[in-house]
């Protein structure tokens, strides 16, 4: 029996509008990377949803972190944040333009739910089935971490050459559409 190996990619970043974005193009290409482009649509909106909400309601900062994880044939993809208050599902005007995020992500994924962290903070959580027939390729590096800090992006040094695929497809996402300076190491 061949198992899907785990696989696990961290961005940490302030929930500011631009680095919304930026994290947006980080999982599509991270999923890409991981041959798992049918989840790319998906996990992109349920990711801008959860840190849209950070940008809008986390208090006292707007501090929080983004995991991806695959494991087996399901994806969770969670937003942490520091903020107590556990977030609602809106009600159901159709014409209003806020408070149907949580039911988008319903709406997309397998599963969603919201854990109370024992540091005051809180993570929100959505899943999404991995199809069957997906081709995931080993890679030499499971984890990968990126972390945001104003107005600098600074990227970890990589266990991996300068040249590992999923490093460069998060820098030209980052290049292509950002106006943020990039230190990259290597």
């Amino acid at each position: 029996m061949i198992s899907r190996p785990n696989k696990h990619c961290t961005v940490e970043l302030q929930a500011l509008p631009p680095r919304i974005g930026q994290v947006r193009r980080i999982v599509s290409a991270q999923l890409r990377y991981w041959h798992l482009d049918s989840l790319i649509d998906p996990a992109a909106l349920g990711v801008t949803e959860l840190l849209t909400n950070v940008h809008r309601h986390a208090e006292p900062d707007k501090r929080c972190t983004v995991e991806i994880d695959l494991v087996l044939d399901q994806l969770t993809v969670s937003v942490r944040d520091h903020d107590p208050r556990l977030p609602r599902v809106g009600g159901g005007d159709t014409g209003s333009t806020h408070g149907r995020g949580l039911a988008l992500i319903a709406a997309v994924s397998a599963s969603w739910g919201v854990q109370e962290r024992h540091d005051g903070g809180k993570v929100v959580w959505f899943t999404l089935p991995v199809p069957g027939t997906a081709a995931v390729r080993p890679a030499q590096n499971d984890r990968t971490t990126i972390a945001f800090e104003q107005p600098v992006l600074h990227l970890p040094a990589l266990e991996e050459p300068a040249f590992d695929e999923p490093a460069v497809a998060v820098r030209a996402a980052l290049r292509d559409r950002s106006p943020v300076r990039s230190a990259v190491p290597g």
